[in-house]
Parts: C-alpha cells; sequence; structure tokens
C-alpha cells in the first residue's frame, strides 16, 4: 500500500523513526526475561490507518500466563518489591516517568502505528503518561497509615496500608500505554508484583514500559507480561487462586464474565467499562464554546473513548441552531493517517469495530433517528484504513438503541429538554455512569445538576479534562473501583488494623 495520505512520512518511514520498537516472538516478559511463548505463536500487528504491518509479537497462551502468575507470586512471596522502602519504590516511578519523557517521540510513534490515531494525541499521551508516573511515585510513602486511640494506656492500635499481593492488569486499545500507567504505576507504588496484559491489537507500548521497568532497575519477576487475546490469557488472570486482584478496563460484557471469573476466587476487582455520556446544554451557555467542546467530547480519537460525550442533551430553545453548528463543523472535519498533520482524526480500530459502529448507526435509523452528516465508511484515498465519518444523529429519544448502546465510534445523538428536572432526568436515564458536562453561565444551576447526575466525573463547562491526582471510575455498569488520586493507590492496598498490648496480663475470664 501506498500510504500517501498518512503525510510526509510512511507508516513504513515512521516505524523506521521507532527503532526501539521490538519485533519477534521473543516479547513475553517473564521473570526478568524476554522469551517466546511456549507454543510458538505469533501475533501480527498492522496499523487501521491503511492495514500497513506494523510488527511481529509473540502470542501467549495460558500456560505462558500461568508461568507469569507463579513469577509474580514468587517475585512476592520472596518480598523482592514489597520490603523495598515505600520512597525508594517512588524512586523508581520518578525515573520511569523521566525515561518517558527522553522517548517521547520514539513511545508516541509507536503508539500512533498500533491505534493509527495522530501523533500529536499519542505525544499528548505520553505526557500524561509521564505525569501519572509521577505523581504516583511522590504519593509512595505519603500514606502512613494512622494510630488508634484504643482508650487504654498500655495499648498501641495502628492501622496500616499493605500491598496487596499478585494483580492482574488488563488494559484496553483506545489508550494503550496511558490506561497502562493507570494501573502500573500505582500497583508498583503499593508494593505489588503485577502481569500486565495489554490489548493484543496494540501491544507495541506495552512492551517498551517493560523495557523500561527492566532498565530502571525493577526486581526480576516484580512486572510480567503477557500479550495475547483475552479469552486465552486474560482469563487465568481472573480466576487463578495465585492473583490477588484484577484490574479491568474495556467493555461491559467481558467485564462482567471477568467478574464472574474472579468471584470464584473472591479475589479483588476493580472494572472500568465505558459510558453512555451525557454533555448537557443549558441555553444560557456560551454557545461557541458548547459548541466547540461538544465536537471534542464527540470526535476525539473518533469517538473512541470510553468518556466521550456521545449523548448531546440540548435545551431546546437553542437546539435547532446549536445541531446546525455541530453538523456544519462535524463536517469539515478531516479524517487521514497518524502523521499527516493536516488532519483532525484518525481511523477506528480495526474492520470488526468499523463494522460495529456501522450497524449501531444503522439500528439507530431503522427506529427512526435522522441522520444530520456522516453514516458512512471512508471512500477514495481513505479506503484503505478503517475510517468511519463523524456522524450526529438527532429525532432520537428513551429507548432507541443508539441511547442505550455504547457506539465507541464517532457518533453523537441529539436529545432536547424544557426544564432542568427534564435535564437530569434525561441524563440519568442509562444503565451507565463513568462522565457527563453541563454546560451554563449559571452557577448554581451548574452545582445543582451536577450534583444530581449520577456519573463518576461530571465537568461544567468543559469536557474531557482528567487529573492524575483526581479519582476517576463509574457508577452503576461503568463499573467499581477508583484509578488515580489516592484512592486509586488504596485500590491496590489491603488495610491491616495492628493492636500490641504492652502490658499482657492473664484476663481472668475463665475459671482456673
Amino acid at each position: 500500500m501506498s500510504g500517501t495520505y498518512l503525510g510526509e512520512k510512511s507508516v513504513d518511514a515512521a516505524r523506521a523513526t521507532a527503532p526501539g520498537i521490538p519485533d519477534g516472538a521473543e516479547t513475553l516478559f517473564i521473570g526478568g526475561q524476554w522469551v517466546a511463548p511456549q507454543a510458538g505463536k505469533t501475533n501480527a500487528v498492522h496499523c487501521p490507518a491503511d492495514g500497513s504491518f506494523v510488527g511481529l509479537v509473540a502470542e501467549a497462551g495460558e500456560v505462558d500466563t500461568i508461568a507469569a502468575i507463579q513469577a509474580a507470586k514468587a517475585a512476592h512471596d520472596a518480598g523482592l518489591w514489597s520490603s523495598v522502602p515505600e520512597p525508594e519504590r517512588g524512586d523508581l516511578l520518578l525515573a520511569v516517568a523521566r525515561r518517558v519523557r527522553e522517548r517521547k517521540n520514539e513511545f508516541a510513534r509507536a503508539e500512533s502505528l498500533d491505534t493509527g490515531k495522530r501523533l500529536v494525541e499519542s505525544e499528548i499521551d505520553m505526557d500524561d503518561v509521564a505525569a501519572c508516573f509521577t505523581y504516583f511515585g511522590k504519593l509512595a510513602g505519603q500514606q502512613a497509615g494512622r494510630v488508634v486511640d484504643a482508650g487504654r494506656p498500655d495499648v498501641v492500635s495502628r492501622i496500616v496500608h499493605e500491598p496487596i499481593g499478585v494483580c492482574g492488569l488488563i488494559t484496553p486499545w483506545n489508550y494503550p500505554l496511558l490506561q497502562s500507567a493507570w494501573k502500573v504505576a500505582p500497583a508498583l507504588a503499593a508494593g505489588n508484583t503485577i502481569i500486565l496484559k495489554p490489548a493484543e491489537l496494540t501491544p507495541h507500548t506495552a512492551i517498551l514500559l517493560m523495557q523500561v521497568l527492566d532498565e530502571v532497575g525493577l526486581p526480576p519477576g516484580v512486572a510480567n507480561l503477557v500479550l495475547g487475546k483475552g479469552s486465552v490469557v486474560g482469563a487465568p488472570l481472573a480466576s487463578h487462586p495465585d492473583v490477588d486482584m484484577i484490574s479491568f478496563t474495556g467493555g461491559l460484557t467481558t467485564g462482567k464474565t471477568i467478574a464472574v471469573q474472579a468471584a470464584d476466587t473472591v479475589k479483588k476487582v476493580a472494572l472500568e467499562l465505558g459510558g453512555k455520556n451525557p454533555n448537557v446544554i443549558f441555553a444560557d451557555a456560551d454557545f461557541d464554546a458548547a459548541v466547540d467542546n461538544a465536537l471534542n467530547a464527540a470526535f476525539v480519537h473518533s469517538g473512541q473513548v470510553c468518556s466521550a460525550g456521545a449523548r448531546l442533551i440540548v435545551e431546546e430553545s437553542i437546539a435547532q441552531p446549536f445541531v446546525n453548528e455541530l453538523v456544519r463543523r462535524a463536517q469539515n472535519i478531516r479524517l487521514g493517517g497518524p502523521f499527516d498533520a493536516s488532519v483532525d482524526a484518525g481511523p477506528l480500530i480495526s474492520a470488526d469495530h468499523r463494522d460495529k459502529v456501522t450497524a449501531y448507526v444503522e439500528a439507530g435509523l431503522a427506529e427512526g433517528a435522522r441522520l444530520r452528516c456522516g453514516g458512512r465508511w471512508g471512500t477514495g484515498e481513505l479506503a484503505d484504513g478503517y475510517y468511519y465519518l463523524p456522524t450526529v444523529l438527532d429525532n432520537v429519544h428513551s429507548g432507541m438503541s443508539v441511547l442505550t448502546e455504547e457506539a465507541f465510534g464517532p457518533v453523537v445523538t441529539v436529545e432536547t429538554f424544557t426544564t432542568e428536572d427534564e435535564a437530569i432526568t434525561l441524563a440519568n436515564d442509562t444503565i451507565y455512569g463513568l462522565a457527563g458536562a453541563v454546560w451554563s453561565q449559571d452557577a448554581g444551576r451548574s452545582q445543582r445538576v451536577a450534583a444530581r447526575l449520577r456519573h463518576g466525573t461530571i465537568w461544567i463547562n468543559d469536557f474531557h479534562p482528567y487529573l492524575p491526582q483526581a479519582e476517576w471510575g463509574g457508577m452503576k455498569q461503568s463499573g467499581t473501583g477508583r484509578e488515580l488520586g489516592p484512592t486509586g493507590m488504596a485500590e491496590y492496598q489491603e488495610i491491616k488494623h495492628v493492636y500490641q498490648n504492652l502490658r499482657p496480663a492473664v484476663t481472668g475470664w475463665f475459671p482456673r
């Protein structure tokens, strides 16, 4: 394939500028060693922008995952990492952050080759990855526990935080390294050992991260990497009795399966399962800012964002001009490959995913939704990639599949309301509860609505920003637990009560 629409550099040329990208079967990292899968299988990774070959990586089987679990358990039982003082663990994470910054260009190109996302977006992701490791590197050692007043002068009672143990970390394909960092950084800061299982479509930056962890001196077996299909490689992480915690980011159906698999061993489970996120626009909102952010909310990374503002809920009095302007600007979004600086958005991750988005839109149209723009694949020079045009659907109402199911693509639906209570009812009418936004210049109204929305993150007059120091996670079927912030680290810790009697004595409770 020519790759001419990818800009000045084709995929092949871009890959050549990222020499650290490993290629070959020995891309599993188990017990401190790079190894090939025992069955010898490999997986070819292709760029979704035009199908060009990116690299060949290992495809692990269940036996490889069990080997990684055993390595992680042995390292944990030996105290190779948990016995390291917390400030020193933090220093290692800070070293990881520095290495990511130093290799930012290489990491970003590898991410864009795997995902097809614009290079500038991947560069921002790498900054966020470094910020995540920096935050948890500084947080390590700051949670000293607390002393509990037992009401007796001869008793010392303490609450301490300890690592959970062996943690299985399963991450998605839309933000491969960033989502890995959200899990790896707090898990290591807390003193755990880990097995990382990235999405099979986007493995390369996870491999690069393992290279960095090895380079900065993480003890063997503390961090392990297995690559492959979730049904083969991820399932043992959820069910194996030697895994103490499973953290998963991905789809609702898979998340439910993991929860069931984990239940037999009653391991801790943390799930982030996506959302159907409302973006509520009141008539007094800053019109231009609200339209611009509605585009960002829906179409950044071609809508492949768990917190995408896929449900636009607009006050009826401004709905027509608002949606007309949204449609006009959506039609001007330029699609193309990751290394073309002139484009605004990239492809979907795969042909299968593009088919799912297509079926989602077709189902909505069959139910009576009106297509305002988009609704089809990219053609011409985009035909070799998995492109889907930015799509706006209006005339939607409660009960339609496009309002209940997650598109995870460049599709936004439009609903209208007339009262504040109606807006809140619509915004909460979903099984999900990950994120949402309120746009209004009335501060009191904004706070009232934010307080009543059942979503884990609420933006007021903004959409999409997150902070490493602020918790992230969902309500309802968007998942359990939290990532980021102090709570994100606490997810990877056990809380223990240590009660010490300084003057032990006979109780006299039972007769001698």
